[in-house]
């Protein structure tokens, strides 16, 4: 049964009349069109469909939409301000942390997600942040490269 729910999106205010039960990443993906966030494996592990929700990952393929309710979600597409890209986003490119790139959106989400809650991690708290987002081309090293990178420039 479809319900008004409000929520700031990408710093916007956003008012959807949708069923609260549908998850997150449908109601992006093909209410919105927000298309980055990606559907991999549908039941939270693979981290592909990862967003922040309060500056926290979550994974959008387990969390119904009713609970984003006077919430903020940001997105990959609204990462990025004042058309600057996120220090984050400069780094993957700058240590070449991306192949196919599907991976890519969810790996950055919860490396930003990380770096909310511990601006100066450890490579090992890097390795144990970012475990549970699965990356099938092998940039691992160099997507952690890339986080630890933006660690020393905070």
């Amino acid at each position: 049964m479809p319900e008004t729910i409000a929520f700031k999106l990408n710093d916007k205010k956003v008012s959807l009349s949708v069923d609260g039960e549908r998850t997150l990443l449908w109601v992006l993906r093909t209410d919105l069109g927000l298309t980055g966030t990606k559907f991999g494996c549908g039941e939270g592990h693979c981290g592909s469909c990862t967003v922040l929700v309060n500056n926290v990952a979550v994974r959008s393929c387990l969390l119904k939409t009713k609970n984003v309710s006077g919430k903020e979600v940001v997105t990959i597409e609204g990462l990025a301000k004042g058309g600057k890209l996120h220090p984050l986003q400069e780094a993957f490119m700058a240590h070449d942390a991306l192949q196919c790139g599907f991976c890519t959106p969810g790996m950055i989400l919860s490396g930003v997600g990380l770096l909310y809650s511990n601006p100066r991690p450890t490579r090992e708290q890097i390795l144990h942040g970012l475990e549970n987002n699965f990356c099938r081309c092998g940039a691992h090293t160099r997507i952690v490269d890339a986080v630890q990178e933006v660690c020393k420039t905070a």
